[in-house]
């Protein structure tokens, strides 16, 4: 019964999008009421599933469909289930049915409204099978799905250039990323025989697989090793860790509830889950997951400083996403395999909660640029509300479910790295400066004038804070939802998670948990302060913050390096190339041999005449050659 559950869970968002596409295109509030009621039937399955798990009625189940079978080659489309995967499964359902309610509200205006909710039930029949695969191949297949369905939404205002250029960002950039991840999986195929059995792409096999070839010397460590680096190229493409991260930022010109699925439960999580899931390839690996850490660490840190400086609201949040994935990636690098999937799950509510909560702003304002906002706590006092929970749980303090997530991971780093530890509590206090800054400018104060209004694929007009309003209800009532998931949301997750063999968790840490929530308040305080009460800085110091807030508003002129290389390394790099093709490969192999066999042919043909004559002269003087090499033999000898 479960094994079904898992696949109404899997199918029911595809079926979704198939009759939209086929059967309700013409009518909007069907295909959205469609849209709902699949992703619902999921969310449903996933609370069924749940409930055996919790029950101790169930251990792992695998579900499998045979797809090729030939002789040394056997694939399979599967499914499995644990406490990793159905715990993912309620996030991805339970947060992604929310924005699907939320997106009825939100789209109501939008012409294309039966194609954005078809794109996004894909996208989230995407996610799902990533989540349930039980082998790489079936993970692989879903992975590139995810990519497409990002693409289609991330564009969805296609004849809009900024948006149609972010998704083929996303798009090759994840391809980059992507080819990477697909070498480590056909050389973790390979090596998966070396022991004589035959190859396995299985998560479960492969597990037992790796420990007994790496026990017995078959599968040594520096392969191993590698293996773990190209599946990690995946991670970094996914869950946009640094240099690979210039595409999320960008992302932002989607609709904001693509924005809040894409941040919170679905493609960045894919790369941290899926790291999860194959823990047990880097668990032997300390190297490789002090790499990972450090990654991690590097990422966090800098995606907060680019945050500091921005003023567009959605952009700040997902300067904030790079960072708490940054976080993720750095836990499961220190062995945190419990402390990361802990984080993710937290942060996919209260990430949802902000950016939907964003989207309120938007819709009510018709802007995105904070300087614009003001006084919107008396406008919009629920979506305010509910914005501050939320931003209070990204920003670690007590008791919301971010403290006690966050507090998990920089426990570890605390224990066994005090330089990962010091970035991380560092991290916090920006976190918590940049999302004070938010909300002081644009929630507290008086409203502001509008003369830095800046254009985006969600505010065709000026704003105006006459017009600001609350949101409808279907919009404001998924943020009442994710407000309270976001203080006790993570209640009793990290023993339902569990322990993986080589994972680390360590108990609860006062001296970790004090520093860290000083450096949020501290954070707090100083935006507060500055923004509010109009604190003075030295002029000497606002001379060098000026020269550092160009640097950061520029973000670190990454974006100009990257250009720079296509142009004068890439694009000149394919020039020779074409030239090398054009010339070597066609003109000289390819169309010389052509030639020369021609030639030769030619040659072989006129010297078949059929003439007698020519036949016994050719014999007479084949027959003098010889005897004259002959003689000159003698003569050598």
């Amino acid at each position: 019964m479960i094994g079904a559950l898992a696949w109404v869970t899997l199918l029911s968002p595809l079926a979704a999008s198939l009759v939209i596409l086929f059967g309700t295109w013409k009518s909007r509030m069907m295909s959205g009421r469609v849209a709902v009621g699949g992703m619902g039937l999921s969310f449903l399955s996933a609370l069924i599933t749940l409930t055996h798990f919790i029950g101790g009625k169930a251990g792992d189940i695998e579900s499998t469909l045979s797809w090729v079978s030939l002789p040394g080659l056997s694939l399979e489309f599967g499914l499995h289930l644990d406490s990793l995967e159905v715990l993912m499964t309620l996030v991805v359902t339970g947060v992604g049915l929310l924005i699907f309610i939320y997106s009825m509200g939100y789209m109501s205006g939008e012409p294309g409204f039966s194609r954005y909710f078809a794109y996004l039930s894909l996208f989230a029949f995407s996610m799902l099978g990533i989540v349930l695969a039980n082998n790489f191949v079936t993970l692989f297949m879903f992975w590139e799905l995810v990519g497409a369905s990002s693409y289609l939404l991330i564009g969805y205002w296609y004849d809009r250039p900024r948006a149609a250029d972010a998704g083929k960002k996303a798009f090759l950039v994840n391809r980059i990323a992507d080819f990477g991840f697909l070498i480590g999986i056909l050389m973790l195929w390979t090596l998966s025989g070396l022991g004589g059995e035959s190859r396995t792409l299985n998560f479960l096999e492969l597990e037992g697989r790796i420990r007994l070839l790496t026990a017995n010397g078959a599968l040594s460590p520096t392969n191993l090793s590698l293996i773990g680096l190209l599946i990690f190229c995946g991670v970094m493409g996914k869950s946009a860790q640094f240099p690979l991260h210039v595409w999320l930022p960008d992302a932002m010109e989607g609709p904001t509830p693509v924005s809040a699925l894409i941040h919170a439960a679905t493609m960045v999580a894919a790369g941290v889950y899926m790291l999860c899931r194959v823990f047990f390839l880097f668990a032997g690996l300390p190297h490789v997951l002090d790499w990972i850490a450090w990654i991690g660490a590097f990422t966090s840190i800098f995606a907060a400083s680019l945050a500091l400086v921005e003023n567009d609201i959605k952009r700040i949040l997902a300067y904030s996403t790079l960072s708490q994935l940054g976080y993720m990636v750095m836990a499961l690098g220190l062995g945190g395999y419990t402390a990361g999937m802990y984080h993710l799950s937290t942060h996919a509510f209260f990430k949802a909660l902000l950016f939907m909560g964003a989207g309120c702003v938007i819709h009510g304002l018709h802007t995105n640029d904070i300087r614009e906002m003001g006084g919107l706590f008396r406008a919009m006092p629920v979506t305010s509300k509910t914005f501050l929970v939320g931003m209070l749980a990204l920003c670690g303090i007590f008791p919301f479910s971010g403290f006690w997530s966050k507090d998990e991971i920089l426990t570890l780093a605390f224990t066994y790295s005090p330089i990962l530890w010091t970035i991380g509590t560092a991290t916090a206090g920006m976190t918590a400066f940049y999302m004070g800054r938010l909300w002081t400018v644009a929630f507290l104060g008086e409203p502001r004038s509008h003369k830095h209004h800046a254009q985006s694929a969600e505010t065709p007009g000026a704003a105006s804070f006459s017009r600001s309003h609350e949101a409808p209800a279907t919009m404001t009532g998924p943020l009442v939802v994710l407000a309270l998931l976001s203080v006790f949301g993570g209640l009793g997750l990290p023993g339902f998670i569990g322990h993986v063999e080589g994972s680390r968790h360590l108990e609860f840490n006062w001296i970790v948990a004090v520093s860290s929530s000083l450096a949020a308040i501290a954070g707090l305080t100083l935006a507060y302060g500055l923004y509010q009460r109009k604190w003075q800085s030295a002029p000497g110091l606002l001379a060098v913050t000026q020269k550092i807030r160009i640097v950061l508003a520029r973000k670190y002129f990454i974006d100009e390096i990257y250009a720079w290389i296509n142009q004068n390394v890439q694009q000149r790099l394919a020039v020779l190339l074409g030239l090398f093709e054009r010339y070597v490969i066609i003109g000289l192999w390819a169309n010389g041999i052509a030639k020369t066999t021609g030639l030769c042919g030619n040659v072989v043909r006129r010297s078949q005449s059929g003439k007698v004559q020519a036949y016994a002269l050719t014999f007479l003087a084949g027959l003098a050659l010889l005897i004259y090499l002959a003689a000159g033999w003698q003569c050598i000898r």
